[in-house]
Parts: C-alpha cells; sequence; structure tokens
C-alpha cells in the first residue's frame, strides 16, 4: 500500500482511501473514518436522489424547473450567467455534475426534498456522510453548520457501488456516470492524469476518469473512479483547515500526489 504523507501538513485534517474496485485492494488509507465537511461533495446524493426517484415513479426527468430569484446563488456554475429560466430535471443535474451548480443545486433540492436526500443516504447505509443544506451564506442561525459532510470511507464506496451498477439498471447507472463524467474540476486528484478538463469521458492515455469535487475557503475534497482497459480504483480524498488560514497551495499537491499512486497501481 503507498505511503502518502496526509499527517505531512500541520493544520490540515485529511481522510482518505483508494482500493481496487474488483479486489478490494488498498491503495492507499488515512483516517478514512473521519468525518470531515466536504463542501459540494454531498451534491452527489442529490443526484442519486433524483435518479431513485425516477424509477420510483415519483420523477420524469423531462420534467421542467423553474428558478426563483431566492435560489439564486453565483460562485460554482454557470445558470446564473444564463438567460434560460426553466430547464428539464436531467438538464439541471447535468449542471451540477459538470460544475457543481449552486443555482442548479437549489432548484432540484425544492424539487427532490432534501428529507428524501437524508433518508436515501440512510438506506444507502451510510452514517456519517449526507447533504445537510440548501446553497446559502451567509448561514443563519439554528441553519446547518454546512453544507455536506463525509467519510473517505463512505464515499469511496458510494462510487465503486456505482461503478458496479449496484443500485439500478446499467443504462440508469450511466445516466449518473455521465452528469459526474462531464465534471470540469480536476484540478485535485484527477490533476495526476492530465485529462483535457472540458471532455475526459473516455480514455486519455489508456486512463478513464469520473469525479466530484467539493471547495470552498477551507475545503478540499474529491472523490471518484480512475480506469484503465483492465483495472478500476473507487477513490476519496478530503482535506481540511481553519478559517481564516489558506492551505491551499500546501494541500493540492498531496491532492496530486494521491492521483500518482493511484496512477501508479494501475
Amino acid at each position: 500500500m503507498s505511503e502518502l504523507k496526509f499527517d505531512g501538513l500541520p493544520g490540515v485534517r485529511f481522510s482518505a482511501l483508494a482500493f481496487d474496485v474488483d479486489s478490494g485492494e488498498r491503495v492507499f488509507a488515512h483516517n478514512e473514518n473521519d468525518e470531515l465537511d466536504t463542501a459540494s461533495m454531498g451534491k452527489v446524493f442529490l443526484l442519486h436522489t433524483a435518479l431513485q426517484m425516477y424509477k420510483d415513479g415519483t420523477l420524469d426527468l423531462e420534467e421542467r424547473l423553474h428558478r426563483r430569484p431566492s435560489e439564486r446563488v453565483d460562485e460554482s456554475g454557470i445558470w446564473y450567467l444564463m438567460e434560460q429560466d426553466d430547464l428539464s430535471i436531467f438538464d439541471v443535474a447535468l449542471l451540477i455534475g459538470a460544475f457543481s451548480d449552486n443555482f442548479a443545486t437549489n432548484v432540484l433540492i425544492r424539487r427532490v426534498g432534501l428529507e428524501n436526500v437524508a433518508d436515501q443516504v440512510e438506506k444507502l447505509g451510510y452514517r456519517n456522510s449526507g447533504l445537510h443544506d440548501f446553497l446559502r451564506w451567509p448561514r443563519p442561525a439554528k441553519a446547518p453548520r454546512t453544507l455536506s459532510t463525509g467519510t473517505a470511507a463512505e464515499l469511496s464506496d458510494f462510487m465503486a457501488r456505482h461503478a458496479k451498477d449496484e443500485f439500478w439498471d446499467e443504462s440508469t447507472n450511466e445516466v449518473f456516470r455521465r452528469w459526474l463524467g462531464a465534471g470540469a474540476d480536476t484540478s485535485m486528484v484527477a490533476s495526476a492524469f492530465d485529462l483535457d478538463p472540458l471532455a475526459h469521458y473516455n480514455y486519455q492515455r489508456d486512463v478513464w476518469v469520473w469525479n466530484k469535487t467539493g471547495t470552498n475557503g477551507t475545503i478540499r475534497a474529491d472523490a471518484g473512479i480512475v480506469m484503465t482497459p483492465t483495472r478500476r480504483v473507487a477513490y476519496a480524498v478530503f482535506a481540511n483547515w481553519e478559517p481564516g488560514t489558506d492551505r491551499v497551495v500546501d494541500v493540492m499537491p498531496i491532492m496530486r500526489q494521491a492521483g500518482n499512486a493511484i496512477h501508479r497501481f494501475l
């Protein structure tokens, strides 16, 4: 198992795990059961719940959702720059997978319901991961402390189960994978593979990656699947540090080293 210095940065906490999807062999592990803040990572559970509702017949991916001014959140995403006020649920979910779109996230949460997301996470068997709130800032009194939390063990397991088509038929699982496969953020663990960030839902130099990231001023999080034609690895690497400090330039090289360890394993 690869030895990475996840404990080498004072003031930074890591939760990390990577393993072979089919054999279970570990690539690296560090405090994988520690629950950390994961910023937008919890949006994967919103996407999963939307697809489960589609399979249950309580949601139509072609249903159109109309955005409301109160749901607008800038920063990550592109819908707030667009003129179109309504989109299909499929396209709203695609914006979340591709650009972690905050506006789209709030619109989809209104339709899906945070309580349904929480129920689905519980049914998945996860106790220390979840999406806790919609996007808003500043957070008012009594609001959830943070958008989402998670452990590397649970999020890497979630990705592995999607890779193995465990939840639904292959075509429905492929919808989920394509939403994440459109993700434009390859700056963290995925940076080790030097992908085209805007078009990488395919093999590039015999490596295929789909993932979801989470980012804010004190968080970097990345979880997904890395495949070659013969092997596949599920991974999750989360980093937290104290407010008022900027540790991005320290954390990002560790993220890339984690990707390098996966690359060597494959």
